[in-house]
């Protein structure tokens, strides 16, 4: 394979830009970068790099011998200053040098290649970085660690073992020696059940990647968008006491503390003439139907108002929020939060309470988080173990039983990497970003 490189850290303007380098050659090009020699593998040193015989500039090195390195290929990295430029000469210094540009995941790629990561291993790579939930990221990190393929490797040597014994009887039968016991389908029903209860504690990438969703309705000039505002902690959405300023669906994305969701601000319901407006109105109602949380804002007491924007919220989660607390006593009897927009008042009880909402949604008790490629394949190496238990009991042909078994384990194989197609590997590296 190549040489190649990749900026590892955004092309952005920062305090430090970080370039990877791997393959076969690339510590003798490196010594030739920086003309004395680092003082050894896997010690950072600090060195002048020079290009078209003028000082670039003065960057920090370490160099990896492999197979010690994370592609298991001779490796280095280079810290310099992240200034555009500096980054776009070192691109240029190591065009120069005969290196390739690396895409997205070919770092990550070579080290399954070389052995360095099972595949699910690598794949975790990418959900640890892609994580924005805090349970998401001790999840992933633990597929990376390799506890994943353990798991599954011990799986899959079960089911070589109670295949092994099935072979037995197929080969073995006339000679008096007896594999197909009692015990032989106790095991597989044990194994049968136990993986069942590893794949239902799985927790499935794909419904990780659906963003929790609040929605803010109420009746116009209730503060809407100022309290949106405030939640986002800039001003995203236009603020005015002109009725029926907001007119379209307004999304933002908020972090706090360990969740992050979406939310929208929507137009003020209220009867109205202009077209736009009541095309925003509507918009607002549709959208109901796609969120999960539902927070309605008003400005008074108001049972009539305050009953219709909770019937229109249907079966969703709803918060009634009493907005403009700074402007006196009021009746809060009634709201689930009173608060203020100008001041800040009473916010960090409503993002608790929010808090508390998708806390209660995305608690689990998950082992693993897997992808649907992983879920796939147990479901297709449960069914095949299901059909061997099947065949075993009604003494049907041992062979097709057998043949069960291989399946069964072959889907195992798949999932670490043991047998994958160049296809595959191309889809799954491809999701990677550039110098990972």
């Amino acid at each position: 394979m190549s040489v190649v490189f990749a900026l590892a850290t955004p092309a952005a303007k920062s305090a430090i830009c970080v370039f990877r380098v791997s393959g076969k050659g690339c510590l003798e090009s490196l010594n030739d970068l920086i003309e004395k020699p680092l003082d050894g593998y896997r010690i950072f040193g600090v060195r002048p790099v020079y290009f078209n015989k003028r000082l670039l500039d003065t960057v920090g090195v370490i160099s990896f011998k492999g197979p010690e390195s994370y592609t298991g290929e001779d490796s280095f990295e280079v810290y310099a200053h992240g200034g555009l430029g500096v980054m776009s000469l070192f691109v240029d210094l190591f065009k120069s040098l005969g290196f390739d540009e690396a895409p997205p995941g070919e770092f990550t790629k070579r080290a399954f290649l070389n052995g360095k990561l099972s595949l699910n291993e690598a794949e975790a790579v990418v959900d640890v970085i892609d994580s924005s939930v805090v349970e998401d990221v001790y999840l992933s990190s633990k597929s990376l660690s390799g506890d994943f393929s353990k798991a599954v490797i011990a799986f899959a040597e079960e089911i070589d073992f109670i295949r092994v014994r099935v072979e037995g009887e197929i080969d073995f039968s006339d000679e008096g020696q007896e594999f197909l016991d009692g015990s032989l389908f106790n095991d597989l029903v044990n194994l049968i059940t136990r993986f069942d209860l590893f794949t239902g504690g799985c927790l499935n990438k794909k419904n990780r990647l659906v963003k929790n969703k609040v929605l803010f309705v109420g009746p116009v000039n209730s503060g809407k968008s100022s309290v949106f505002n405030r939640l986002l902690g800039f001003e995203r959405a236009l603020v005015s006491n002109v009725p029926g300023t907001t007119r379209d669906l307004i999304e933002s994305e908020v972090f706090y503390n360990d969740l992050s969701f979406s939310i929208f601000d929507s137009a003020g319901l209220r009867d109205t003439d202009d077209l736009i407006e009541a095309r925003g109105i509507a918009l607002a109602v549709d959208e109901i139907k796609n969120v999960d949380v539902v927070v309605g804002v008003f400005e008074k007491k108001d049972s009539v108002v305050m009953d219709y924007f909770e019937k229109i919220s249907k079966s969703k989660i709803y918060i009634s929020l009493l907005n403009k607390v700074d402007l006196g006593l009021v009746d809060s009897s009634g709201f689930d939060c009173c608060l203020s927009a100008k001041t800040g008042e009473g916010f960090e009880l409503f993002k608790e309470r929010l808090k508390g909402v998708f806390a209660e949604e995305n608690n689990s008790d998950s082992t693993f988080l897997v992808r649907q490629r992983h879920i796939n394949l147990f479901e297709e190496s449960v069914l095949n173990l299901r059909a061997a238990l099947d065949k075993l009991r009604k003494a049907e042909v041992l062979e097709l039983a057998a043949e069960d078994l291989k399946i069964a384990r072959s889907c195992l194989d798949e999932v670490v990497g043991f047998k994958s197609s160049d296809d595959l590997l191309g889809d799954i590296f491809s999701t990677f970003c550039i110098g990972k």
